[in-house]
């Protein structure tokens, strides 16, 4: 890893001209998801008369994709040039979009779904390039900060985000919706031409003549060898589960067990997002007393009481309460993951480990999400949440082995010796 720890990378990670353009590149991209999710959200609502399987195949289009393409994606993005295909990635999902557009206003309603199910296929081939780009860019030791200030950014955007997309809906149709999300990704794609130029590799020439099944099997193998990562690998599995449970169906906490109009859903995406505003702020400045072992199981053991609580309560106070308390440890789970992978992966397998792990969560949350709708016409609301937060406390369980590890030193400087 030639520049891994070069001057730049060892100063203000707010004058490292790598993690800028990530935070204004992301600013674009978060505008584009949360209108997304929002607005389609209400469109399909209004469409079908809140139809619980309607509403469940809005997360099942946006999550599908990233099991299937996940595998896929991370060995191709140690194949390309990470920049390149972040660029395109982005410009891809701008002109999806407007063909979305296009066809909304000749054809049918249902093609709503193709813009999150092309958006979800290519941030599989993104996102470990993003992985990757942090391995070269962002010294070892201020990889778990990095991405407590980058969780952050999207903690904002949990507060914001509910509102600006229900506005832009209410306000001015899905239509414009539409086109907002395809302007906002179309930025991004040119935010990220300040990127560092990228690494050419040594053996990029032979990288190309690899198979590729080859590839996806030593991601395999090298998830298999490492003793952390497997143990991750399994508690993935088990978070989705628990996810994918519940994944569709804040919509209906908020409609039967508070009695609120679907509108409110917003608040409790907004509370939570000022929890993750708090909890990253926290965690940056923990950041070097706790291991992201320790981080991970402390956010899935409060996560797993708090989905248990949600359920249960019919008060809008305590829901909210319960939703605050969660979102405060969502960025201890999410930073715990992303630093732990960063740890534990030689920098020419982190887009395969990420190829590997990913579909272990979105898997199983898939899965789950695609029985959700089903699942609401035979069981209540409470046994579904109660079950959820009893399978998520299984899963920080199994991550106590993980407490014995600490990181290898050769894995940061980019040896090819797997742990």
């Amino acid at each position: 890893m030639s520049n891994a720890h070069a001057s730049p990378m060892t100063g203000n990670l707010f004058r490292n001209r790598f993690y800028q353009t990530i935070l204004i590149s992301n600013l674009f991209l978060q505008i584009g998801i949360w209108v997304r999710n929002f607005a389609i959200l209400m469109f399909v609502t209004d469409q079908t008369n809140n139809d619980p399987i309607a509403i469940s195949l809005i997360s099942v289009v946006e999550f599908a994709p990233i099991f299937v393409f996940s595998f896929i994606g991370g060995a191709f993005a140690d194949r390309w040039r990470p920049k390149r295909t972040m660029i395109w990635c982005d410009f891809l999902s701008s002109i999806s979009v407007l063909i979305v557009l296009v066809t909304l206003l000749y054809g049918s309603w249902e093609m709503i779904y193709f813009a999150t199910f092309v958006s979800a296929i290519l941030s599989q081939f993104s996102q470990p390039s993003v992985m990757k780009l942090f391995k070269q860019h962002v010294h070892p030791d201020q990889l778990q900060q990095g991405m407590a200030l980058f969780q952050s950014l999207v903690a904002i955007f949990m507060i914001m985000g509910p509102a600006l997309g229900i506005f832009s809906y209410h306000q001015f149709g899905i239509h414009i919706s539409i086109a907002v999300m395809a302007v906002a990704f179309f930025l991004s794609a040119v935010v990220l031409f300040r990127l560092p130029p990228d690494e050419v590799q040594a053996n990029t020439s032979e990288n190309k003549t690899l198979n590729l099944r080859k590839e996806l099997a030593d991601g395999f193998r090298y998830v298999w060898r490492s003793p952390v990562l497997k143990v991750l690998a399994g508690a993935f599995a088990i978070a989705g589960f628990s996810v994918g449970i519940i994944q569709t169906l804040g919509l209906f906490v908020v409609t039967e067990r508070l009695g609120q109009p679907k509108e409110f859903l917003q608040y409790l995406m907004m509370v939570n997002g000022v929890a993750m505003l708090v909890g990253g702020a926290a965690i940056m400045t923990l950041a070097k007393k706790a291991s992201p072992q320790v981080l991970l199981a402390f956010g899935m053991s409060v996560s797993a009481l708090c989905i248990a609580g949600m359920g249960l309560s019919t008060s809008i106070p305590l829901t909210l309460t319960l939703q605050f308390i969660n979102g405060l440890t969502m960025p201890a789970i999410q930073i715990g993951i992303n630093t732990l992978i960063l740890q534990w992966t030689e920098q020419s397998f982190v887009g395969r480990v990420n190829g590997v792990l990913s579909p272990m969560f979105m898997g199983m949350m898939v899965i789950m999400m695609s029985f959700s709708g089903f699942m609401m016409k035979h069981f209540s609301l409470v046994e579904i949440y109660c079950a959820s937060g009893i399978v998520m406390l299984l899963g920080s369980v199994i991550l106590i082995p993980l407490f014995k590890h600490k990181p290898d030193p050769s894995l940061a400087t980019g040896s090819p010796e797997a742990s």
